[in-house]
């Protein structure tokens, strides 16, 4: 090989491997409309490197450079919020805003079950030690001034109080009854709630806003996994939280796989039922007598009636509630992607 053959090689390397080095690790974040739509929480979304996530008044998440975000929220068009579950394990002075969630657990994450029906309660409970004063007593605070409650950005009338959950917890309750419409139209599935908790001071004697937004449902019932990653071959949890398929106070209930269905991409559909699933049981059983919580044991197949599943490929769990408050039959959809580890 001649030298100049050896210095274009050399060359083209060397090209490659800048190119290469200038991608930034996260280039293939998706867009905050696609992560939303996913079913991340508004405020866990993640940006790309160099912006940063601003809530806008209707609920929708953003990615805006650090200088428009500053100046959306100064013009009160958006919210800067604070990611909650970076900050549960803080200190005591840390502020937090949770929803009533249903906690697994043995799970990461929280379902929310919120239902899209006007007068519905939707619980929230802030953190807030700077609050409490009385450390003896059970704190009363007006709300005026530090809770905002919108439904599509539109502004709603909220609690007057919260109340401390009991003497020095530091953390209070407030409860928002939704209204029967907004703008005339009734409060419906998709409807995005979102509270707003005006921190007066944070650690470093700054103001700052706090922001939960969840969407509204038809169903109670909500689906999850207990892993965060599905590898081919690997077992995992499968969770359903269904208070209307607790038949029994007494006893544990359980709900048949088959009404379970796996979709994958180049057209797979089965239902959990297919032995490839390698399941622990033929049904969800209840985790305990009375909890609404069902669980089950499975595996991703390497093939699914003879269609191969790939790395990197997208699947859907379905579920179908056939018991909503509204009558409706409503589809619960666990998503997830076949990784690597």
């Amino acid at each position: 090989m001649s030298v100049w053959s050896k210095n274009k090689i050399i060359f083209g390397l060397a090209i490659f491997l800048v190119f290469s080095l200038a991608i930034p690790v996260n280039a293939e974040v998706d867009s905050p409309k696609k992560q939303w739509k996913n079913g991340i929480p508004v405020e866990d979304i993640i940006c790309k490197t160099g912006l940063e996530l601003v809530i806008r008044i209707n609920g929708a998440p953003a990615c805006v450079t650090p200088t428009t975000a500053e100046k959306f929220q100064r013009l009160g068009l958006a919210s800067i919020p604070i990611k909650m579950k970076d900050m549960e394990n803080k200190t005591p002075t840390s502020k937090i805003i949770k929803d009533n969630s249903i906690q697994f657990k043995d799970a990461q994450n929280e379902i929310t079950n919120i239902p899209a029906s006007g007068r519905s309660f939707v619980n929230f409970y802030i953190t807030d030690d700077d609050l409490n004063i009385a450390h003896t007593g059970v704190e009363i605070i007006p709300t005026s001034g530090l809770l905002e409650f919108t439904i599509n950005g539109i502004p709603v009338k909220g609690p007057e109080t919260m109340v401390e959950t009991g003497p020095d917890t530091g953390v209070f309750f407030a409860k928002l009854q939704l209204p029967e419409t907004i703008n005339g139209k009734p409060v419906s599935q998709e409807d995005i709630v979102q509270v707003r908790y005006l921190d007066q001071s944070d650690a470093a004697g700054e103001k700052r806003v706090l922001v939960k937004s969840i969407k509204l449902q038809n169903t109670f019932a909500q689906i999850q996994s207990s892993s965060d990653k599905t590898r081919i071959g690997h077992e995992f949890i499968l969770r359903l939280y269904e208070p209307d398929a607790n038949l029994d106070s007494k006893d544990i209930d359980r709900i048949p796989i088959s009404k379970f269905e796996y979709r994958g991409e180049g057209g797979i559909r089965s239902t959990l039922a297919n032995p490839k699933f390698d399941a622990n049981s033929s049904y969800l059983l209840e985790t305990g007598e009375n909890t609404n919580i069902f669980e089950v044991k499975i595996k991703i197949p390497r093939e699914l009636d003879g269609k191969v599943i790939h790395i990197g490929d997208m699947y859907e769990i379905r579920y179908i509630d056939t018991s909503t408050p509204s009558g409706t039959s409503e589809k619960i959809i666990l998503k997830g992607k076949i990784g690597l580890n």
